[in-house]
């Protein structure tokens, strides 16, 4: 593909010092403490980078919709804008989790549902930064949302598109539709749930954890990799626990080149909301990460 959705820490950097237009946002995230990305940040970022906030920048706060509901239009326009984001600028995003723990995440409501033309994750993220020793700098900025500077704020209009949405009520109603479900093997089969007060799956699930995108340390495996991979179970919807790690996977289809799949954002998280939705609990599965590991080299 002409245009790469990474960047390497090196390139970065090398942008940075040709003093190139870079937003640089960075996404770290907890998902059982929502101030934990920003005291993170606060502690340590890289130079010029902004904090987009997974619980409250990436999500709205209807909790019926489930854990990270899609924001609403309005809000998030204005949040991008009060960044200085425009259409020209490259966005790079970067959490301390290969992308899943928020980077990804953005990357999706940026490029896939806003429209943004050039949004790019850094490949390894800060562990990559650092690995370069690359500058990081350190903030008194309070652990609250950041106010915004008037004279950088841009009247950037995202094109929102909600095609590549789908509904809980879409999935029932078409029970050919290949999910994919990325949360660890453990929540999939409901052996361990550490989030979420009922355990299990959606029926007709393939269980393909996040953690497979990435080499064991922490950057995305190739194009080629996923690709072999991921074909082995093309998927048309992709769900986690709460629309972040599906996020991690549907960004590596677009690596591979591959059909993006639709992301049910409320994801586990919602569909157990309502108890007349079936769910599954299993102690075996095909999906199994031996299974899986065995089709990824095969």
């Amino acid at each position: 593909m002409a245009f790469s959705p990474l960047i390497s820490a090196d390139v970065l950097q090398y942008n940075l010092d040709q003093g190139q237009d870079v937003m640089i946002l960075d996404c770290r995230a907890s998902l059982t403490d929502a101030n934990a990305g920003r005291r993170a940040w606060q502690n340590a970022h890289l130079p010029q980078s902004q904090y987009f906030d997974l619980h409250r920048d990436m999500a709205s706060e209807d909790s019926s919709q489930g854990r990270f509901p899609l924001p609403i239009k309005e809000t998030f326009t204005k949040r991008l804008q009060s960044f200085g984001i425009t259409s020209s600028q490259a966005i790079v995003l970067l959490d301390d989790a290969g992308g899943t723990l928020a980077a990804a995440r953005a990357w999706w409501l940026l490029y896939i549902w806003a429209g943004h033309p050039n949004v790019k994750i850094l490949d390894g993220g800060l562990v990559a930064w650092r690995s370069i020793g690359g500058q990081l700098v350190d903030s008194s900025a309070k652990i609250t949302q950041a106010s915004c500077d008037v004279s950088a704020v841009s009247d950037w209009t995202p094109s929102y598109n909600n095609n590549q949405l789908i509904s809980a009520e879409e999935i029932i109603a078409r029970p050919d539709l290949r999910l994919t479900d990325a949360r660890s093997f453990d929540r999939f089969t409901g052996k361990h749930e550490p989030l979420d007060s009922v355990a299990g799956h959606i029926p007709g699930a393939d269980c393909r954890p996040s953690a497979f995108n990435l080499t064991n340390d922490g950057y995305f495996k190739s194009s080629k990799q996923l690709r072999q991979e991921l074909t082995h179970r093309v998927s048309e919807v992709v769900y986690c626990g709460g629309g972040v790690a599906a996020c991690h996977t549907i960004f590596c289809y677009y690596i591979a080149g591959l059909p993006i799949p639709k992301l049910y954002i409320g994801s586990w998280s919602h569909w157990i909301r309502d108890k007349t939705r079936p769910i599954i609990r299993t102690t075996t599965t095909e999906s199994d990460p031996e299974n899986m590991q065995r089709e990824a080299k095969s």
